[in-house]
């Protein structure tokens, strides 16, 4: 090739990616006009405030905060693509005198314990489910784990390798790798948290045998069973409807200069604060340290894993499954102002499995077990004690807000 030619090349290569950015560009402002008029309340005030007092705060929410700094027996399992995916786990410790935890009776091993197994949400880690797993712990054998390219968990191989999309159908494998891993034997209560949920449908999904054989409760908390692509996130539907058209691309396209829009992202810090408040929490006296602690879980999460992950919702169909839940004790729990999966994703969950018990939680929004933790821990007390997971009265321990009180669906 000539230089002349080769120039020439270069020439069109760069057009052509200056116009892709162009139309990202718009795109992009397109958006942020929509988010930030959903931020509008909260960007008031922040004009009030200066930028350094805001980080200040920040800061000092940072230090003051408890949330998130549970930590269980570590433990690595692997997906069928090779990615690293990290757990917890809090085991319960023998009662005095009960001898070593795998005790034997007459001769025999004693029965494994049921185990919990948490899955979290997009964008979130573990750690979400920071004041279940303060009640809990003591009480019942839990396991807490990272998605893939989520928290400490490794970065999707096959995402990295061959540049595809993840799938619900492969974050229900992940689940079952860490089951297989974390508690190989002995009963299973399932819970999960919006994406969460959809990876415990999707696990039923793929191995229908082990909800079956093993699986004595479902929790269900703030998710769906499919029709994602329908949810209009408290827009207007014109605005619903131009970024439903663009968004898949504009997130390919900053995924492939995440370092760039990382830079974006901590610039404009305060902006996206206040959607991601608007988006997690309905309560207008929500604990700061707490909104800043959700803050925190969805920053971390870097723009390329946001773009990977997000086509998966739009494909998510998980309603078939539902059924292999139908004779097992399940909690649907959502927030009544949920605006990420709407309550009614829930109804209709719930219209699936009449005998499940249905809770909708007055002023919650899609962070309903960080907004109003004690009533998820009071359901999920519930739903063990149905499933055999804990004495009937077992005490499990309050932690955080008690003033609100959540309304049995029916």
């Amino acid at each position: 090739m000539s230089e002349s030619s080769g120039q020439a090349t270069a020439a069109v290569a760069e057009a052509a990616a200056s116009a892709t950015w162009r139309r990202a560009g718009l795109a992009g402002a397109a958006i942020g006009v929509v988010a930030a008029g959903a931020a509008a309340g909260v960007a008031v005030e922040r004009l009030t405030v200066g930028r350094g007092m805001r980080r200040k705060a920040r800061l000092a929410l940072d230090a003051s905060g408890p949330y998130g700094a549970l930590r269980g027996v570590p433990g690595k399992a692997y997906a069928d693509d090779g990615t690293e995916l990290y757990y917890e786990v809090d085991e319960v410790e023998p009662e005095s005198g009960a001898g070593p935890r795998r005790r034997r009776l007459f001769g025999r091993k004693a029965p494994a314990p049921v185990t919990v197994v948490f899955s979290h949400g997009y964008c979130l880690n573990q750690d979400s489910w920071h004041f279940q797993r303060a009640a809990l712990r003591g009480v019942v054998r839990c396991v807490y784990w990272d998605q893939r390219s989520h928290g400490r968990s490794g970065r999707g191989v096959e995402q990295v390798e061959e540049g595809t999309a993840v799938s619900i159908d492969r974050l229900g494998g992940d689940l079952a790798a860490v089951v297989a891993a974390a508690a190989p034997e002995g009963p299973l209560v399932l819970v999960g948290h919006s994406m969460g949920g959809m990876t415990v449908m999707a696990l039923a999904d793929r191995l229908p045998d082990l909800i079956r054989d093993r699986v004595v409760g479902v929790g269900l908390v703030g998710t769906s069973s499919g029709k994602l692509g329908e949810v209009n996130y408290g827009l207007p539907v014109a605005g619903v409807n131009a970024i439903r058209r663009v968004l898949p691309g504009v997130l390919k396209v900053l995924g492939q200069r995440a370092e760039l829009v990382e830079k974006g992202r901590r610039a404009t810090a305060d902006l996206f604060a206040g959607i991601i408040k608007r988006y997690s929490f309905a309560s207008r006296d929500v604990d700061p340290a707490v909104a800043r602690f959700a803050e925190r879980m969805i920053e971390g999460t870097p723009i390329d894993v946001v773009a990977e992950f997000y086509p998966a919702f739009q494909e998510h169909d998980k309603t078939a499954a539902l059924a292999h839940f139908a004779r097992l004790p399940v909690l649907v729990l959502a927030g009544d102002q949920d605006l990420v999966t709407p309550s009614e994703h829930s109804e209709a969950i719930a219209a699936l499995l009449p005998d499940a018990e249905f809770v909708l939680v007055p002023d919650a929004g899609h962070l309903v077990m960080l907004e109003h933790p004690e009533v998820v821990t009071d359901r999920l007390a519930d739903l063990l004690a149905r499933a055999g997971a804990v004495p009937t009265g077992a005490t499990v321990g309050s932690y955080g807000d008690t003033g609100s009180t959540a309304q049995p669906g029916g």
